[in-house]
């Protein structure tokens, strides 16, 4: 991969892998720096690299393997020595788009309040579901794709799907969500 075709990369899928980084970081900062070392791997490697293959797996895999490797680099570091301040990190959303010009105040802010309680449930999910729920909505990816990232059977990410969405439906029901 030239440098052409890596900036054509970037521009086509890097929003996809950006929402997917600050997703899975839970955390808006934590998310760009993930990216950030996403790229910057990538971009070292963009010799070896095919433009024409998936590329776009290679890049979540890529930062689902950066991810897990600082998350243990922090869990080691907290066992040794606890940080206050790494565990006082708040979670940030994006904003909704407004795409309706009638769209009341009121509308605006049920539909934010919404969707950050709902992100709060998937972050609240264990990884193993997660994961998945994450690469499906948030990076637009196939269940053949995520099988092959995560290096699981497609029926082992349907399973930890639908159990996702089933954890996340009773979650949404206790709370009294009734959409």
């Amino acid at each position: 991969m030239n440098n052409n075709e890596f900036e054509l990369f970037v521009l086509k899928y890097g929003k996809d892998i950006l929402r997917f980084c600050r997703v899975t970081a839970q955390n808006a900062q934590a998310g760009d720096e993930l990216y950030q070392d996403t790229m910057l791997r990538l971009l070292e490697k963009r010799n070896r690299l095919d433009f024409t293959q998936n590329t776009k797996s290679y890049a979540l895999s890529t930062s689902i393997f950066l991810w897990k490797n600082r998350k243990r680099k922090y869990a080691n570091r907290r066992r040794l020595v606890p940080m206050d301040s790494m565990d006082e990190m708040s979670e940030e959303g994006t904003e909704i788009p407004d795409q309706e010009h009638n769209v009341s105040p009121e509308q605006i802010v049920l539909r934010k309040s919404e969707a950050d309680m709902v992100r709060r449930l998937v972050a609240s999910l264990p990884e193993k579901y997660r994961l998945p729920i994450c690469l499906y909505y948030s990076a637009d990816m196939q269940i053949s794709e995520i099988s092959g990232i995560l290096g699981l059977p497609e029926g082992t990410v349907k399973s930890r799907m639908r159990k996702a969405k089933k954890l996340l439906k009773e979650e949404l029901e206790a709370t009294g969500y009734d959409r």
